[in-house]
């Protein structure tokens, strides 16, 4: 059914918007709903600590991340109502101090993204965050907590009711993007104070139990490299050594990094002590890459395409998916629950093991597939494997100088360590318990984001 939208003369003028797009009918529908909210709504604006509390982030030119030093946070690293912190980068003092002082974070900021296909997602900086800065693809928002709960707000900026006023105010086609002065513009619903409290309460409860999540999932970490030996192992990074040339022509490689004796120790020890054996000997290991798309579709119409960014903590980040349309699906490359991925190109070695919700999706050409029964061996602890010592495995068999690249065959080359199936085991519960505190956390967020959705709709 055809629906269209009649908008006053005056209505286009005052939006200096003429576009179909910005005057759809469920953006009409939406500002309606929060303008007649029986409390009251305020302009985002009229709710800052100061009058220019909406602060946009930078990237300075030619600066490098660190290993260490101040966090500083990506696109990738804000999700709904939460920071995802396993792969922050960091920048020095200096440049948090100079050049970016005004973007500094702190506790009780509200993060909102603003750019790409990520744009509209939101999340207050927790009271354990120490001190940070961000980059030019988010905005940092400082509101009087007097009047609105920082929790509230980004809860209600990651609803329905926030998200269309995002989506209305997007700008641009190849890379949508968010002015951030017109944020100032953002209708905001005044919800009573102790309603906001109960749902600051779940946002702060669901964080406790991500802190939970990841605890599980070092103590699974710890427990597999101490049963392969390796927790104290640290071999020696050699600044020189000498390689025969028969070693180099059997290889068919002259990079120095391949023959870091490193890597040789950690394979020679997982073979005498564990009779590791390559993947292409394991014979009931099925191994196969992705599929390439960039057509997408929306959620409703199409089927999980599982990508490389998308794998985090040892499973798949459900947060930025984006699907393809079943009928463009190769049958041979579709997702199975328990089968395990890992990124082959640019950051080599991240694993997965695939969860039931996306199952009958279809992996990306950036990632390489295992599959293989759970009887013989554990896909939890297979996954783990390859988040810890297997990554600098597949990091030495990786090729590529501007962008490291690992195929199926070089795959097939790490050496797997099969442990028996009581340890196996014990490492699979604990990274089971880690993905079912995962999952209950981000049960409790969409608790609270559907309680600010009917509080708004209750009036």
């Amino acid at each position: 059914m055809v629906t269209y939208s009649i908008i006053r003369k005056s209505q286009l003028e005052g939006a200096h918007r003429v576009d179909a797009e910005y005057y759809q009918s469920e953006y009409l529908e939406n500002e309606k709903v929060i303008k007649n909210y029986k409390n009251g709504f305020k302009l985002l604006g009229e709710l800052l600590k100061r009058k220019n509390a909406i602060t946009g982030g930078a990237t300075p030119l030619g600066a490098e991340y660190l290993k260490s030093g101040i966090p500083f946070l990506r696109v990738q690293n804000v999700m709904q109502n939460y920071l995802e912190l396993d792969d922050v980068v960091y920048i020095s003092d200096d440049i948090h101090n100079g050049l970016l002082k005004r973007s500094k974070i702190k506790p009780g900021d509200i993060l909102l993204t603003i750019t790409g296909v990520s744009y509209g997602k939101s999340a207050t900086i927790p009271e354990d965050f120490k001190e940070g800065n961000i980059n030019q693809h988010s905005v940092k928002i400082e509101i009087d907590d007097k009047v609105i709960s920082p929790e509230f707000l980004s809860t209600f900026l990651n609803s329905k009711f926030g998200k269309y006023q995002s989506d209305r105010k997007i700008t641009g086609l190849s890379r949508p993007g968010l002015v951030y002065t017109e944020l100032k513009n953002i209708l905001i619903p005044l919800v009573n104070l102790d309603k906001q409290i109960e749902i600051k309460n779940l946002v702060k409860i669901s964080n406790d139990i991500l802190k939970q999540s990841k605890s599980l999932y070092f103590q699974a970490e710890n427990l597999l490299l101490e049963k392969l030996g390796l927790k104290d192992f640290k071999p020696q990074e050699d600044l020189s050594y000498v390689i025969n040339f028969s070693n180099v022509k059997s290889a068919r490689r002259a990079d120095a990094e391949y023959f870091q004796p490193k890597y040789k120790k950690i394979e020679e020890k997982l073979i005498r002590d564990f009779d590791a054996k390559k993947i292409k000997s394991l014979d009931f290991i099925k191994v196969t890459t992705g599929q390439y798309s960039e057509e997408y579709t929306s959620q409703f119409d199409g089927k999980p395409y599982i990508r490389g960014t998308d794998l985090l903590q040892g499973t798949v980040n459900l947060d930025n998916l984006v699907y393809i349309d079943p009928k463009l699906q190769n049958p041979t490359k579709k997702a199975k629950e328990g089968d395990v991925v890992v990124t082959r190109v640019g950051t080599i070695g991240i694993g997965a093991r695939l969860p039931k919700e996306v199952e009958g999706g279809t992996i990306s050409d950036n990632l390489i597939r295992l599959r293989f029964s759970e009887e013989a061996l554990s896909s939890y602890y297979v996954c783990l494997f390859f988040n810890t010592v297997g990554a600098q495995l597949m990091i030495r068999e990786s090729r590529g100088s501007v962008q490291a690249r690992l195929n199926q065959e070089t795959l097939r080359e790490i050496v797997l360590p099969v442990l028996s199936k009581p340890v196996q085991q014990k490492i699979a519960d604990l990274v089971r318990q880690s993905h079912e505190a995962r999952k209950k956390a981000k049960q409790l967020l969409e608790e609270a984001k559907k309680g600010v959705e009917d509080l708004i709709e209750s009036h």
